[in-house]
């Protein structure tokens, strides 16, 4: 237990210290791109070149050991992750960007410095300052790019509480680290917490929203023996559970290890680039040692051609494929996000030209996620469908059921006023009762209208994916009403449109078969997959 103890925070620990890192280097990629372009510009209003070009002169006099000095500063602060990266690849034995990054900003810097104290020759130092600054902002946009995946994995991980209470042997209970969990600890749930750990309940009645873990769309009522998974909320009742899993061993850490891995991937357009960028490193080596070849054996002098060999290997370094790449990755990503679409996988976004099917989640994207009040029916003269609706939702405004939630939500949007109920009572698994203005008003569920020999409403059942509640009146049937997770309406249009492209639309869901069907009946799907966890 202690080894499982230290292997949970080993993995908290590593996950912060993950995404602290990536903080880091957006920092301090972000300074020195700042520091490396205000350093630039004067060595770019300096340099002969961009003087001839422009048609003005600027000399005074040191002002190439000026530049020098500027150049110095960029080359070792602006330029020392891509040194650094060239002493990693090297020792891989696998040349990528970076080495290709540091062979041209090293060579343009030695033979400037080379020319400035005496050798014969032109100064590369505007184009070794442009080529660092240009570099150093294309590893700042990935970088974010990559701090943005993490911090979707930090949202996941948000999901589980920070503390426990843990029963003690006398029956008391004490609050502890989450950490500190071992299996077998019983712990103490109370309505509206989050349970802290996979476990199995030992004692207590509830309902447990899993939609968050599991796409199932309605609270699980859930008792003795039953498996409940950390991160879930706990409805309506205390549950007593003895822990199973915790730490790396606990469903929400799998899943959250899976995303992790998606986000990890590169997409082939990467790996070209990568692969682009090792042979590029050769190509540019091997033109510059054929270059400098080339001029001495025409009969020029050394001078002559090391400048030529040193114009070829910069200029094959491709400053729009060091920037060209992570631009394309945290664009595409920033425009997706923005309209709704979480990239993790590069490989699979790049292929989505190809797609030829579409899987929806049910959950949260074809429908809202929370149940709404679809229809509702006085069947009583002296109450009408208002009345009904403000009475049930007097009596539901005293409980933290979702069902009871939906209609108090529906009581409100139609400015219903609400009373205030009197000695709320929650009757576990088949629904509530409390006394309003004097009257006993019961809200029940179909299993329990029938243990009270109380025939439904022919047309009280119409559709599949509805939970039907019935409310009475001192014992009396005086209406129902139903509750579906309500299916967005700007669903079907898009399911519409896709089809018009011909794509076959699928989904997947938590929900059971009857309520994945009647979805898939009133949107037209292709297809369905019902009862389906986020590993699979």
């Amino acid at each position: 237990m202690k080894n499982h103890k230290k292997e949970h925070k080993h993995s908290a620990h590593k996950h912060g210290s993950h995404s602290d890192h990536h903080a880091h280097m957006i920092e301090d990629f972000r300074k020195r791109f700042w520091v490396s372009l205000f350093i630039t510009i004067p060595i770019i209003v300096l340099a002969p070149m961009i003087q001839e070009l422009i048609g003005f002169e600027l000399r005074f006099k040191g002002d190439r050991y000026f530049q020098f000095a500027l150049s110095s500063i960029i080359f070792f602060y602006g330029g020392w992750p891509f040194l650094n990266g060239l002493w990693d690849e090297i020792k891989k034995k696998a040349p990528g960007m970076m080495t290709l990054i540091a062979l041209a900003i090293s060579v343009a810097y030695i033979y400037s410095s080379a020319v400035v104290f005496g050798v014969e020759g032109k100064i590369f130092f505007w184009e070794l300052a442009s080529l660092i600054v240009i570099m150093l902002l294309g590893h700042w946009i990935e970088m974010k790019s990559v701090m943005g995946a993490s911090n979707a994995l930090e949202e996941l991980a948000k999901m589980m509480p920070s503390t426990a209470r843990r029963v003690k042997e006398g029956g008391k209970d004490e609050d502890i680290p989450i950490s500190d969990l071992k299996s077998n600890d019983i712990i103490l749930v109370r309505p509206g917490e989050k349970v802290p750990a996979d476990g199995v309940i030992v004692e207590g009645e509830s309902h447990v929203n899993e939609s968050m873990l599991t796409g199932e769309s309605k609270p699980i009522s859930k008792k003795q023996d039953d498996l409940v998974i950390g991160g879930s909320v706990n409805d309506n009742g205390t549950l007593k559970i003895k822990v199973k899993h915790t730490g790396e061993d606990s469903y929400l850490s799998k899943v959250i290890g899976m995303v992790r891995e998606a986000q990890q991937s590169k997409s082939k357009t990467q790996n070209l680039a990568d692969k682009a960028a090792a042979w590029l490193f050769y190509i540019a080596l091997g033109a510059g040692i054929l270059t400098l070849a080339v001029w001495l054996s025409l009969g020029k002098d050394f001078e002559y051609a090391l400048e030529r060999m040193v114009t070829v290997m910069i200029i094959s370094c491709p400053h729009a494929l060091g920037l060209a790449i992570p631009l394309v990755v945290a664009i595409s990503t920033a425009v997706s996000a923005k309209n709704g679409l979480l990239i993790r996988n590069r490989t699979a976004f790049e292929n989505s030209r190809k797609i030829s099917a579409i899987i929806f989640d049910k959950t949260g994207t074809l429908t809202k996620g929370e149940f709404g009040v679809t229809r509702y029916k006085s069947t009583y003269d002296e109450v009408s469908d208002s009345d009904l609706l403000r009475i049930a939702a007097s009596i539901e405004n005293s409980s933290e059921h979702p069902i009871a939630a939906g209609i108090v939500r529906k009581a409100k949007s139609e400015d219903l006023e609400l009373d205030q109920a009197k000695k709320f009572q929650n009757i576990t698994g088949k629904g509530i009762k409390a006394n309003l203005n004097g009257e006993e008003v019961k809200i029940v569920s179909p299993g329990m209208l029938e243990e009270l020999e109380i025939t439904p409403p022919s047309n009280a059942f119409k559709s599949e994916d509805e939970t039907v509640v019935f409310v009475l009146l001192n014992k009396r049937l005086v209406g129902y009403i139903a509750l579906a997770d309500e299916i967005r309406p700007e669903s079907k249009e898009a399911i519409r449109t896709l089809k018009k492209r011909g794509i076959k639309i699928l989904m997947a869901t938590g929900d059971n078969q009857r309520v994945a069907k009647a979805v898939s009946d009133y949107l037209s799907l292709n297809d369905y997959y019902a009862e389906v966890l986020p590993e699979d």
